[in-house]
């Protein structure tokens, strides 16, 4: 490779490691959630609404509790079973 190929490839695996470090605040998240049910076509103030937002919340539970699963070595079992 190239000194210019590498350095290339270096920008750009610092750029991703950055990217991945990036948080939202929960009012970010609760805006994106709200933008999100009303995109469906919820009106807010409504229990439509509310569920709406309830269930992408619920979901973002079970996501996290699954990468938990997945990642915790000791709660998989070996491979011959």
């Amino acid at each position: 490779m190239t000194m210019m190929t590498t350095r290339l490839l270096t920008l750009a695996a610092v750029g991703l490691v950055l990217a991945g470090c990036q948080t939202m605040t929960p009012q970010e998240r609760r805006a994106r959630d709200e933008t999100t049910c009303a995109s469906y076509g919820f009106r807010r103030g409504t229990d439509a609404f509310a569920t709406c937002l309830q269930r992408i919340e619920l979901d973002r539970r079970a996501e996290a509790r699954a990468f938990r699963y997945e990642s915790d070595i000791l709660l998989r079992r070996p491979y011959w079973y």
